[in-house]
């Protein structure tokens, strides 16, 4: 539970400092600057932005840094009456934070070259800190040291590698970006001033995930941890779709809007909205439906036993059902940054975060963590049906009669795929008496086996019911 919080109270701020509100705020200004007035003038911005968030991000790390024991009062305050766990949150804080201040400064370079339409050295970047935490986690024993302690550092060291790959990718673009003396210049001061409103709007998940975890540090021990699992799993079908159409659509937006290229700019949004929902729905039937033998499969080993896989399963499958909200959500937030609106996307995300905070003191009384979760769910999609109407009301985004029985398609043929996956899985459940009993192999064979014929069953009826053709369609 510890190094949970330890390690997502900076990742919350590098959805402000990072991809969230800074990419929001820089990306349209340095990708309209490099279409309309070139690339010189469009690189002092970048180099201006870089110098101000070095020095100031530092500052901040270390005011975060000398003032950890009064903020963990805040962001683990169940914790405080814990003080093994006190004494060690603190010391994992302090050694994760400085994270921050190089993925941020990873996320400008990133901006940089996704306004290139480079997008592979950026998407790459995740694997650096999953190979640190994964030596960390086998080498550990070697620096007589334990092993969270180890996997805290990885974090940091990690941040900074990102930021080494990244800046050698843009160098070999022609693009050198260099400290100096930060000044707050007109396009400088543009960026931070969109990038307040854009905080709170690009990282309403995340305020709400924040909030779950405060609210679960008062619940029985085990709950942040079993929150963290199912999200983890919530993740990864977002971070596919989600993100990298977010990422791919921002610039491409900020360029059609900047042109004046209205038609353009709403067929470009409806597609990536259909192709991340037609991606998107059908995963989350299949972690609803799959929640169980997913999480015992990946995690049920060790120290993970059964309960644990009875308190996390359901709350995967909680957070599932916000999962194409999220996405979605990513479609429409970037409409509104395109065009510099930030404030819409913050008056939507209180909304939605004032609706998380009453469900989740409700929903925690009668199903503790499964509740808080469910809660998460709800206010993603209050907040993308609230965002999503009012694009329409200022006619940055067209509902349209296409759009609409595509949706219906999508959503009976993902139940339809949802039906066959309970049918295989149930066979396998009655052939065996029971799913945590068997084999690794044999888990990991029927998993292999029930997401093929998932997959194939979805992709091959989508083929038939003509899926391709319209997002083809779409991009003429």
């Amino acid at each position: 539970d510890a190094f949970v919080v330890a390690f997502k109270f900076p990742n919350f701020f590098r959805r402000f400092f990072a991809e969230g509100a800074f990419n929001a705020a820089f990306v349209p200004q340095f990708a309209g600057t490099l279409e309309n007035e070139g690339t010189h003038k469009a690189h002092q911005i970048a180099q201006n932005t870089f110098s101000v968030m070095a020095f100031s991000l530092t500052i901040f790390c270390l005011f975060i840094i000398i003032f950890t024991p009064i903020l963990i009062y805040i962001i683990a305050p169940g914790f405080v009456n814990t003080p093994e766990k006190l004494a060690l949150i603190i010391t994992l804080v302090r050694l994760t934070f400085p994270f921050i201040l190089f993925v941020s400064l990873s996320a400008l370079l990133a901006g940089i070259l996704n306004s290139y339409d480079r997008f592979a050295a950026s998407s790459a970047t995740p694997t650096i800190l999953n190979i640190f935490m994964i030596i960390a986690l086998m080498s550990y024993s070697f620096f007589d040291t334990q092993p969270v302690i180890a996997v805290s550092i990885s974090v940091t060291l990690a941040g900074f590698t990102q930021l080494l790959w990244l800046y050698a990718a843009t160098r070999r673009l022609g693009i050198s970006i260099t400290l100096s003396m930060p000044y707050l210049t007109e396009p400088v001061r543009k960026i931070l001033k969109l990038m307040i409103p854009g905080a709170i709007g690009a990282g309403v998940m995340q305020i709400n995930l924040l909030i779950d975890m405060i609210l679960a540090s008062f619940l029985q021990s085990g709950s942040i941890s079993y929150l963290y699992y199912a999200d983890r799993l919530n993740q990864l079908p977002l971070s596919i779709f989600g993100v990298a159409v977010g990422t791919a659509l921002l610039p491409e937006l900020s360029r059609l809007w900047r042109a004046n290229k209205k038609d353009s700019a709403l067929k470009t949004q409806e597609t990536a909205l259909l192709m991340s929902l037609q991606l998107t729905i059908p995963a989350a039937v299949a972690l609803i439906c799959l929640a169980k033998p997913l999480i015992a499969l990946l995690y049920g080993h060790g120290q993970f036993g059964a309960h644990e896989i009875d308190q996390t399963a359901p709350a995967l499958a909680a957070f599932s059902l916000g999962l194409p909200a999220y996405v979605a959500n990513r479609v429409f937030t970037a409409t509104f940054f395109a065009v510099q609106n930030t404030t819409t996307p913050v008056k939507v995300g209180m909304v939605s975060l004032c609706l998380n905070i009453i469900l989740n003191l409700i929903l925690m009384q009668y199903y503790a963590h499964i509740g808080m979760a469910i809660a998460t769910s709800i206010a993603a999609w209050v907040n993308v049906l609230l965002i999503g109407y009012l694009l329409m009301k200022k006619g940055l985004f067209k509902f349209s009669r296409t759009m609409f029985i595509h949706l219906i398609k999508v959503i009976l043929l993902s139940i339809c795929m949802g039906g066959l996956v309970l049918t295989v899985q149930n066979y396998f459940t009655d052939k065996h008496n029971t799913l945590t009993n068997l084999s690794l192999l044999t888990e990991i064979r029927e998993m292999i086996f029930i997401i093929t014929i998932a997959i194939g069953f979805y992709f091959a009826s989508g083929f038939l019911l003509g899926f391709g053709n319209i997002l083809s369609q779409n991009k003429k």
